[in-house]
């Protein structure tokens, strides 16, 4: 494995996953494969459970660990081509990203949508400039459209839970202050789609995500419709995809609380984190026996140690 971006790059998700089982079962029996090797963690953005979970993850498999926060340990850089570099940012990615690939044998990288320029955005500017460069192989650990490392963690724990063989998945909108990127709901989509669940998206008009995710997904309007005998909820907030990087409401009705539970098939009730609780969901669903966010978030180191593992497997 050479890029970790999408859904296929895992190859077939059913080896993916019994791989991710033997992973949680025993993760340190591959604690020298990385031995002299070095992984960077680059990041655009703050975070987190992607910051420690990657660590923990390469760490696990003896490798040395590299993490740099683009906004407080290094120069400012410009992204984009052609510009004349007379303003605060000294260095161009052009030569910031082949001189650390010379640094480490792969590296993960983390920038969020601008919400300034979709074309931009969706042609992944920034995440592809280390593609094209650095040398080594790339981890996207977020990018502007997508967010593999957290589907594939949702997909291993919604495997770990299911009780039936074509469990219900929805996906659910809800309401946030802030505008949000589409990259978790692009990602948990496109893994789905793969996966073998019956996925039901459920927003209000306007929140429709782009095509090149949806095509062929069941979309309901009506959340209580959508909710019902749903095994597994999925709340996540985004902007709008149409008018680009826009909140067009915070209704609060479309907020997970217990009443909607009720609909479901005793549902559990998952969410990528940080969660703004009773905005997106009920004190009372988060803390119910039914949530599973913990335990999602944990899983975040098992997706990330598959992945660096068969990158280092491949470097051999």
């Amino acid at each position: 494995m050479k890029r970790f971006l999408t859904v296929d790059d895992i190859g077939d998700l059913g080896q993916a996953l019994k791989e991710a089982a033997e992973v949680k079962k025993a993760p340190y029996a591959w604690d020298t494969l990385g031995k002299n090797k070095t992984i960077t963690l680059i990041f655009f953005n703050s975070s987190l459970r992607t910051r420690l979970s990657t660590q923990k993850a390469a760490m696990n498999l003896g490798m040395n660990v590299i993490v740099l926060d683009v906004n407080k340990d290094g120069w400012q850089l410009e992204t984009e081509f052609g510009v004349v570099m007379d303003g605060d940012k000294p260095e161009h990615l052009r030569e910031a990203v082949p001189v650390i690939g010379r640094y480490c044998d792969i590296i993960g990288v983390r920038s969020f949508a601008s919400f300034e320029d979709k074309k931009a955005d969706y042609e992944e500017e920034i995440l592809n400039q280390f593609i094209n460069f650095a040398g080594v192989p790339i981890i996207s650990m977020e990018s502007a459209t997508r967010h593999p490392l957290q589907a594939f963690a949702d997909l291993f724990t919604i495997e770990e839970y299911k009780n039936k063989e074509r469990p219900k998945v929805v996906l659910t909108w809800a309401p946030h202050p802030r505008a949000l990127p589409q990259a978790v709901p692009n990602s948990f989509v496109e893994w789905m789609k793969v996966a073998d669940v019956d996925l039901v998206v459920t927003h209000p008009k306007g929140y429709e995500l782009s095509s090149e995710f949806t095509d062929g997904v069941t979309v309901e309007y009506d959340q209580k419709k959508a909710f019902k005998d749903a095994d597994f909820i999925y709340a996540k907030n985004w902007a709008s995809y149409e008018q680009y990087g826009q909140i067009l409401s915070q209704d609060k009705s479309w907020t997970v609380d217990e009443e909607k539970m009720l609909l479901t098939n005793d549902a559990k009730f998952m969410h990528c984190l940080p969660v703004r609780r009773n905005m997106i969901v009920t004190d009372g669903v988060i803390d119910s026996e039914n949530s599973i966010v913990i335990d999602e978030a944990a899983n975040r180191v098992v997706s990330a140690q598959v992945v660096i593992k068969r990158m280092l497997e491949a470097l051999k």
